[in-house]
């Protein structure tokens, strides 16, 4: 099994690799070439209506057993904290991966027989998913992702295969919902492209109808929110507390003096939620190490982070590793770089691991807001 794991990180890191070469040695132009898939969008046939209802469809929901990767409990070292409470109640998480597509071959959406997005998937899903795991269901669906080099151009195609993917997540949520308990909780959470299936699905699948009153909390970090543009057309606030329920959190982390250009010229370039272009202003940054918007906290709040050992084949939760603080920009810088392995990219981008980085302390701030949701109802 180590060795299995071990494999499926060094796929993972190559690809990561690969990535972080191109976007510090070639021009905006020549990451595009390079990312982008060349031929026309194709669609791929509509899923059955009962596709979901396939067990196979899921990387995680319940009844998978130890196979389940949202289910991952890393080691402890010294005083790391991780949530213990038995007094937690019950509430489900849909949970939507980030891209493991990377393939230039033509397409623009992945296949659902594509072995490596699959391997890739369930590798992330183990850090990122993991923090979760105090919830007594956790569903992350299977779909047709876009490829990563559809978020790197305006072409038609693009939007194409961003509104397949989602097609194929809106699909799969609806079958949650209608899979869970009448009136549970609910934790919506997605990293990068996840990210932003999870807050279109607020606006079309949320808003407006009962559901929105079992929404516990929103995670979205990996995907910049335009402060003026984007989050005044979601329909949830930003979290100002700890406690808050029914709000939105999101982050990009950045080591300290890290140069963001390759990721805010793609920002700035797009347009909001609004339909306005966003410009240079902020965007959204909830602190993870306190629950509530913008402010710093010093490396002694972090409860554990998960650090990958030198052998890629498990993680360790270790305390007080790295600090959080919301700049004016609203990226979230971490401090001098810290060791987490070859994923980190150019610029100081702590992208692949805005999760792993406060492993404990979300762990503990999920658990937190469901508790303040259920007494707010008794």
């Amino acid at each position: 099994m180590a060795r299995r794991f071990l494999y499926l990180v060094a796929v993972a890191i190559a690809a990561v690799i690969a990535a972080a070469i191109a976007l510090s040695l070639w021009s905006r132009e020549a990451t595009q070439i390079a990312f982008v898939p060349r031929g026309a969008f194709v669609a791929q046939p509509q899923l059955a209506d009962n596709a979901y209802q396939d067990p196979a469809m899921w990387y995680s929901r319940p009844g998978i057993g130890t196979g389940d990767p949202a289910r991952y409990q890393p080691a402890v070292e010294g005083p790391a904290k991780v949530a213990e409470d038995s007094d937690v109640p019950g509430f489900a998480v849909f949970f939507v991966p980030p891209t493991s597509y990377i393939k230039v071959d033509g397409n623009w959406n992945a296949a659902l027989n594509d072995r490596a997005t699959d391997e890739r998937a369930r590798l992330f899903l183990r850090g990122l998913a993991s923090p979760f795991n105090p919830a007594d269901e956790i569903w992350a669906p299977r779909y047709r992702q876009a490829a990563a080099g559809a978020f790197l151009t305006d072409r038609p195609e693009a939007q194409q295969a961003i509104d397949a993917a989602y097609a194929d997540v809106r699909q799969a949520f609806r079958f949650f919902v209608d899979s869970i308990d009448s009136g549970k909780p609910i934790v919506l959470a997605g990293h990068s492209q996840g990210a932003a299936h999870v807050l279109r699905l607020l606006r079309e699948e949320v808003a407006g109808t009962p559901l929105a009153r079992r929404i516990v909390a929103t995670y979205a970090p990996g995907w910049p929110i335009s402060v003026e543009h984007d989050l005044p057309a979601l329909p949830i606030p930003a979290c100002a507390s700890a406690q808050q329920t029914g709000c939105l959190l999101a982050w990009s982390a950045f080591a300290e003096g890290g140069d963001p250009v390759m990721v805010m010229e793609r920002y700035h370039a797009t347009p909001g939620l609004d339909g306005q272009p966003r410009g240079t202003g902020p965007i959204l940054c909830v602190n993870p190490l306190t629950g509530g918007t913008g402010g710093s906290a010093p490396a002694g709040a972090n409860l554990g982070t998960l650090v990958p050992d030198s052998a890629l084949t498990r993680g360790r939760l270790v305390p007080g590793a790295v600090p959080a603080r919301c700049g004016d920009g609203g990226l979230l810088y971490i401090g001098d770089p810290p060791a987490m392995g070859e994923g980190v990219l150019p610029g100081g981008n702590y992208h692949v691991y805005d999760i792993p980085l406060f492993w404990a302390n979300l762990q503990r701030d999920v658990v937190t807001r469901v508790k303040a949701w259920t007494a707010s109802r008794s």
